[in-house]
């Protein structure tokens, strides 16, 4: 929307993290034009393509230097890239190109465009690494050319960084001292850009169509929390932002504990935990647990299943640092956006629909089994409160099916996620079969509305404010609480301060989240009683739509 009397604008996308941050417009440069082609002789071909294929492993190498770096989460995104650019089928693609007539820069440059329409059909996790294979493409092109390597703007001043898509060669490096936010085109809440913003702690808005008309210096407010851009913010709405951040702070240094709200209803408050360099992080959060423990790390990029052991041994490493307090462990979410070689099937048209979660265990049992066995051996080492559950439920069935074999393995407490329409609707009797529900509200809203969410352009139906995606929540909610099982949420929605009051309304009993993002959640739900968040989820739930909704509660709650 537009104020026809200034230059002010509000571009929407998908708000990651919180805050908000004010500055200049710095666009990423585009990639440096590749020249027109040339002919590559016979006798000048083993030298091309000696320089093509040198070309891509200088680029594996320079992202592997990137990776040590960087450290934590993001050497793991940089050194998953590196592998990309040092697939030998790639580089075998690229030889054949040469040698049938094309210079180095051509080769390079049509190799990674096939790859990357095959990644950008098959969709989910695959469409989200195109911007990867386009950043690769580039710093190829540029090193076999003797051109300038693709790099971050520098206009001498603190900026917010604006781009179609940034790569994790990029975003690992940021320096937030220089870097106020992040904008960009594409992407969604799931993609590298997404989970590295997280990381630096930077606000950010990504699947923001509307940048692609931001240029360089105009003057931006990002609002993390609302998923906007204003372009040309006037003083008072600078202001005001700042005045909500600043309270936002001190509220949250001012409570600690136990979640629960002002009337002393209690929420637990757990982190998130997706590999083991984010382990000391999550275990001295003030937090009850570890809600959603994803054990895909030991599973990515490998060409066989972990063993027992080593499996063991992660979870053991786990369980010691959360001793006393609960570790939900989610059981292996292979397929869709996650797919793994011995377990996923190449010729699905359309993986998000596929053998995915808890389905892959009808392909191969022993995945599930050795998982199981080797969850419940840690468990037996340590003192925490493991829990386990199963990702993609559709039918009571599978959840009665999951809880047995968990039981047969001695975990006494097993569980179903939430992520499938027909689960919700039919949350009661999933709820019958198992001792807890977990909602994964990413998946849940994807299903829900039928939009991929890794594309931006769909960021309106993604959005965890929808009222269709909160009435299946609350639906869940009510029918667990109907048989006595506790209904919590660990998606996207539970780490937002002001959706946490509309979900506890709805019937929800914890919300896991990453670390830096449960100081403002407890702060929120201290701030208003249990009758006050069922008002808020009434008003939610009457909406017509997210931004509707997300307004009526912000207003109501001040």
């Amino acid at each position: 929307m537009t104020d026809t009397t200034t230059r002010t604008a509000v571009l929407r996308g998908i708000g990651i993290g919180g805050g908000s941050a004010t500055g200049p417009v710095a666009r990423m440069a585009p990639p440096s034009a590749v020249p027109p082609p040339r002919t590559v002789e016979p006798a000048d071909a083993p030298a091309e393509v000696a320089a093509a294929q040198g070309a891509l492993a200088w680029v594996a190498a320079d992202l592997e230097e990137r990776a040590a770096a960087a450290g934590g989460d993001a050497a793991a995104v940089l050194s998953a890239q590196a592998m990309m650019a040092a697939d030998p089928t790639l580089a075998d693609q690229v030889g054949a190109l040469v040698l049938g007539g094309r210079d180095a820069a051509h080769a390079l440059d049509q190799s990674f465009r096939v790859f990357r329409a095959s990644l950008q059909a098959a969709g989910g996790y695959f469409a989200e690494r195109v911007a990867d294979l386009d950043d690769l493409r580039d710093r190829a092109v540029a090193r076999v050319l003797g051109l300038p390597m693709p790099g971050l703007p520098d206009p001498g001043r603190p900026y917010v960084l604006v781009a179609d898509d940034l790569a994790p060669a990029d975003t690992a490096l940021l320096d937030p001292a220089k870097v106020l936010a992040l904008v960009t085109e594409r992407g969604g809440p799931t993609s590298h850009t997404a989970i590295l913003a997280k990381i630096l702690g930077l606000p950010a808005v990504v699947g923001c169509a509307g940048a692609a008309a931001l240029t360089d210096g105009t003057p931006v407010l990002v609002d993390s929390t609302d998923g906007t851009v204003v372009t040309d913010p006037d003083p008072d709405t600078i202001a005001a932002a700042a005045a909500r951040d600043e309270r936002r702070r001190s509220l949250s240094a001012r409570v600690s504990g136990p979640g629960r709200t002002a009337d002393g209803h209690p929420v637990k408050l757990l982190v998130n935990l997706g590999a083991l360099q984010e382990l000391p992080a999550a275990a001295a959060a003030d937090s009850e647990g570890v809600g959603l423990f994803r054990t895909e790390f030991l599973y990515l990029d490998r060409d066989q299943a972990p063993t027992v052991e080593e499996q063991t041994a992660a979870y053991r490493e786990v369980f010691a640092a959360f001793t006393g307090r609960r570790v939900v462990v989610r059981t292996l979410d292979a397929g869709a956006d996650k797919p793994l070689p011995f377990a996923t099937a190449a010729d699905e048209q359309n993986p998000a629909l596929g053998v995915r979660g808890l389905r892959t265990a009808r392909r191969d049992p022993q995945l599930l089994e050795t998982q199981l066995t080797a969850i419940a051996a840690a468990a037996q080492d340590g003192e925490a409160e493991v829990w386990v559950m199963a990702p993609m439920v559709s039918v009571p069935g599978e959840a009665a099916a999951f809880a047995e074999r968990a039981k047969a393995h001695g975990l006494r407490t097993a569980g179903a996620m939430v992520e499938v329409p027909a689960a919700a609707l039919r949350a009661g009797d999933v709820a019958q079969q198992c001792d807890f529900l977990s909602i994964g509200t990413n998946d849940l809203a994807q299903y829900a509305f039928a939009a991929d969410r890794t594309l931006g352009s769909l960021a309106e139906f993604l959005d965890p404010w929808q009222p269709a995606l909160l009435e299946l929540v609350r639906t869940a909610a009510e029918a667990g609480a109907g048989q006595g099982r506790p209904v919590g949420v660990c998606g996207e929605a539970a780490a937002d301060p002001l959706l946490a009051l509309v979900l506890v309304g709805l019937g929800v009993t914890s919300l896991s989240a990453a670390p830096g993002c449960l100081g403002d959640v407890r702060a929120s739900l201290a701030s208003h009683g249990l009758d006050d968040c069922r008002r808020l989820a009434g008003l939610a739930l009457a909406a017509p739509d997210a931004a509707a909704a997300r307004e009526a509660v912000r207003n109501a709650a001040a």
